[in-house]
């Protein structure tokens, strides 16, 4: 069975940090580009950040750059999403996305069911 499972959100406060995870099954995740979408209540699904599959590049949004890194460890076929110095802005549900062609690309073949990460005070 193909799945693709997000873990780690949960309740912050702003300053905190959490790790999310996203673990395939049914499929390798070293083949695929990795991305983190997050939404909130009243605004479009945003891309926050990507690691390309060759690992060569990552890319992160203005509003996350120098919080969140993104890495993975393909043994265990698993990408990691460390976010650091919360905001209340961060506030969202977040999605991570297998992309078998590129980061950011319009195709995406398997999508997280989505992690609720809430920051307040």
């Amino acid at each position: 069975q193909v799945q693709l499972v997000e873990s780690g959100g949960g309740l912050v406060q702003p300053g905190g940090s959490l790790r999310l995870s996203c673990a395939a099954s049914g499929f390798t995740l070293g083949d695929y580009a990795i991305a983190w979408f997050r939404q909130a209540p009243g605004k479009e699904r945003e891309g926050i950040s990507c690691i390309s599959k060759s690992d060569r590049n990552t890319y992160y949004a203005n509003s996350v750059k120098g919080r969140f890194t993104i890495s993975r460890d393909n043994a265990k076929n698993t990408v990691y999403l460390q976010m650091n110095s919360l905001k209340p802005e961060d506030t969202a549900v977040y999605y991570c996305a297998a992309q078998s062609t590129y980061c950011y690309s319009t195709k995406v073949d398997y999508w997280g069911q989505g992690t609720q990460v809430t920051v307040s005070s």
